[in-house]
Formats: structure tokens, C-alpha cells, sequence
């Protein structure tokens, strides 16, 4: 049902842009098709067949969940979809979300890597095997955490969100040391000898099914390897923040009179003084 409400509602914007005279551009179009199938296959699929059996399935569907469908959401760009082709009193109520304090606060590359080493730290905790083995919090893992992964990611890859440069260029810094951290989580859970969710029944129903321990192993190298490749689309987004704020700002320098850039340059020395 959420697959084909949102294909439904992303054509429907696509096809209001085209009536407006606008052109979506196709390679966005197919980002949001990406982002619905792999969503299906993390639904259907091996993963979400054995996610309550397996930590390895469960942690996959998790952290794809988390980092890999919002990517591909976010690259579809379905905020400025809404601004171009869909109803203008939604395309506004989204514009003052964007722009609101909690959007801004949530949407910078410090506050995300945060929340994200928060989130899998509770792998390492024995909460981790209630969560995993109960279908409450299966649904809502399914509908709560891509929600949360495309709120943190969306300011980062939408427009319309304005920093400074000086910020920008601190942000970058720091969220580069902090997405390193994100790692954390699955470097414990491989390098532990002994399973940290307190669960050691060994799962049952095929052959192929892993030792509790040799699980968690597997959960580990997993969780690492993705939360590394996960750093490069946040550090392309900052990247393309900067550029933006670069241009903006060397825009606004060059609309000034000689007149106005000697005052603008007088008052900055004497804040400097």
C-alpha cells in the first residue's frame, strides 16, 4: 500500500509539473523508482522474510532502511516535485517545514551522524532482540525509520535551506570526523566474542542458518561496510551545499557598487578593531 500510494502521488506531481510547462528531469524519476524497489525487496525479500530470525537480516533491512532508501528519495528531490507540480497548499506547508527551526536543526550534517550512532547503538544493547523478533516494532520500523532517514537527509539535498559559507565549511569538517563514528556499532558487533543481545537460541528452519555468535558477526560486517559507503552521498550533499552557498554569496558580493562594497569592507574592519 505505501509503494503504490507514493508511485501514484510522485507520477501525479511529475505529470501536474508537465501541465505547468516544466521538465522533470527523468534521472529523478528514476531515483524515486529505485528508492520504491528496493523498498520492496527489503520488504518481500530474503531480508524481510528472516528479519526476526536472523540479526544479520534484521540489521541489512535496518540500516538500508535507513540509509540507502532516503538516498534515493532524496535524489528524486519529491520536496521541489511538490513546489513544481503538485497542489500549491501542500507545496507551501512543505516550503515552512523545510525552512522551520526543527528542519534546520535536524538538517545539518552534525546533528545526523549523531542520530544515526545513536540508532545502532541499540544493536549493542539487549533491547536489540525485543525489537527484533516483535512484528509491533517490525511495522513500525518499516514506516518510522525511512521517514526519519529522509528528514535528516532531505535539508541536506534540497534547496532552499540557506547557510553561510563559513558554516557550511564547518559543518563539512566536522561532519567528516562524525560520519567516521558511524561505523562504530558494526566494528563492536564484529569484534565481540559473545552475543550482546543476550539472545543465544540458534535460529531454526534452513540449513544455512548461522550460530547466534557467527551471527553477530555477520550483522557486524555488514552494519560496517554500510555505514562507510553510506558517508559519500552526505559528503556529496555537503559539497553541493557548498557550491551553492559559494555561488549565492559571490553573487550578492558582485550586485554591490564600488560605494557599498568600501562600506560593507570599513565595517567589517571596524568590527575587526
Amino acid at each position: 500500500m505505501l509503494i503504490g500510494v507514493a508511485a501514484i502521488t510522485y507520477g501525479w506531481w511529475v505529470v501536474g509539473a508537465a501541465r505547468r510547462g516544466a521538465r522533470w528531469p527523468w534521472w529523478r524519476s528514476l531515483a524515486f523508482l529505485g528508492a520504491l524497489v528496493l523498498f520492496g525487496i527489503l520488504q518481500f525479500g530474503i531480508v524481510g522474510v528472516y528479519d526476526q530470525q536472523l540479526r544479520w537480516a534484521f540489521v541489512l533491512r535496518l540500516a538500508l532502511l535507513f540509509f540507502a532508501v532516503p538516498t534515493f528519495a532524496a535524489f528524486a528531490a519529491p520536496v521541489s516535485l511538490l513546489r513544481t507540480g503538485g497542489p500549491d497548499r501542500l507545496a507551501q506547508t512543505a516550503t515552512a517545514m523545510l525552512r522551520s527551526r526543527p528542519a534546520r536543526f535536524l538538517g545539518n550534517a552534525i546533528v545526523s551522524p549523531v542520530i544515526a550512532l545513536a540508532l545502532f547503538c541499540v544493536l549493542l544493547t539487549p533491547f536489540a532482540a525485543t525489537i527484533r523478533e516483535s512484528p509491533v516494532w517490525a511495522t513500525a520500523i518499516t514506516v518510522l525509520v525511512p521517514v526519519l532517514g529522509f528528514t535528516l537527509l532531505t535539508p541536506l539535498s534540497e534547496p532552499g535551506v540557506l547557510r553561510s559559507s563559513t558554516f557550511v565549511t564547518v559543518e563539512f569538517l566536522l561532519a567528516f570526523v562524525e560520519l567516521m563514528a558511524d561505523a562504530i556499532p558494526g566494528i563492536v558487533l564484529r569484534i565481540t566474542n559473545h552475543v550482546l543481545d543476550g539472545s543465544v537460541v540458534q535460529a531454526v528452519g534452513q540449513p544455512w542458518f548461522p550460530s547466534p555468535l557467527r551471527d553477530q558477526h555477520l550483522a557486524g560486517d555488514l552494519l560496517w561496510f554500510i555505514a562507510e559507503v553510506a558517508d559519500i552521498p552526505v559528503l556529496i550533499s555537503l559539497f553541493i551545499r557548498w557550491q551553492r552557498t559559494d555561488r549565492r554569496e559571490a553573487r550578492t558580493i558582485d550586485a554591490l557598487t564600488d560605494e557599498e562594497m568600501e562600506e560593507l569592507t570599513r565595517a567589517h574592519l571596524q568590527r575587526r578593531g
